[in-house]
């Protein structure tokens, strides 16, 4: 198998000596980076809907952000995908936000508009997305439950509460985080303990735990809930690499319905291929792409 987001797939699409000085470049910004499925689903994007633009993984150090949006301006750079650890630093550096970017003070999408850089959050769309294609699960009237309280647990807090969740409770280490994650659900937002997982519909793990790459053991943090997973429940694990997480297995052991991550990656890269070009996203041959390079 070859490395996740690395491969390079042939398209009809493409000028016989590409990419050119032309081409049109879209990038993915983290670190780590290596895992990152993001720029073979917007290639795929982009030759399907045969466009002359390419995507390219940059590895960026925490906190070097704004020299990353610095050089998206310099060389002309026409979207960014941004992932951890930079959505809040993101954030500040752009030029604008989108009102739900400003209510989640993380950014994932960023569109240069001539240098003027937007920021926006595809995150929670792409969640809400994957549910319903996953489980054909609709938050309205359901109690849910999110862990963890980063830039990915901020917008499914807020996309499970403006979706019509009656609660959405919010377990995280740091209780001042927490606190400030569930704010942003207003009156259907709290702060929990494990507990809560038990009498949740909708389980969400928003932490990097278990991530490949990550550094962060598996075994260790939220999984130590899964003993509230249960029958009857969707349980969502927004990490991708690996697709079968410990969190996943913990859960279909003890016959809840799982959702992986690489629902909302695909759903959320699909709102921003519309961002950056203003075409609608081939979102099956985005699915086929990260299913054929998973299973590869």
């Amino acid at each position: 198998m070859s490395e996740p987001g690395l491969t390079q797939r042939s398209s009809p699409h493409r000028p016989a000596h590409w990419p050119t000085a032309r081409t049109r470049v879209v990038g993915t910004i983290g670190d780590p980076i290596e895992h990152s499925l993001s720029p073979l689903l917007h290639q795929a994007a982009f030759d399907a809907l045969g466009l002359d633009w390419v995507s390219v993984g940059f590895l960026v150090r925490r906190g070097a952000a704004n020299e990353a949006l610095s050089g998206m301006r310099a060389l002309g750079i026409a979207g960014l995908s941004v992932t951890m650890p930079h959505k809040a630093d993101v954030a500040t550096t752009v030029d604008e936000l989108t009102p739900l970017a400003h209510r989640l003070g993380a950014v994932n999408c960023v569109i240069n508009r001539d240098g003027h850089l937007v920021g926006d959050s595809t995150d929670g769309a792409g969640l809400l997305d994957a549910l319903r294609r996953g489980a054909g699960f609709d938050p309205v009237g359901r109690r849910c439950c999110v862990i963890g309280a980063g830039g990915a647990a901020r917008a499914a807090v807020v996309a499970l509460a403006d979706a019509g969740a009656t609660d959405v409770v919010v377990l995280n280490r740091t209780a001042s985080r927490a606190e400030a994650a569930a704010a942003l659900a207003g009156a259907a937002g709290s702060v929990g303990g494990p507990e809560a997982i038990e009498s949740a519909e909708l389980v969400v793990h928003a932490t990097p735990s278990g991530m490949a790459g990550s550094g962060d053991g598996a075994a260790a943090g939220p999984l130590q809930y899964s003993r509230f997973f249960h029958e009857g429940q969707v349980v969502m694990d927004l990490v991708y690499v690996p697709a079968d997480t410990p969190i996943l297995r913990a859960a279909s052991d003890r016959g809840a319905r799982t959702v992986g991550g690489i629902g909302m990656l695909v759903h959320q890269a699909a709102l921003a291929i519309e961002n950056w070009t203003g075409r609608s996203a081939p979102v099956e041959q985005m699915w086929s792409a990260a299913v054929g390079e998973l299973a590869g």
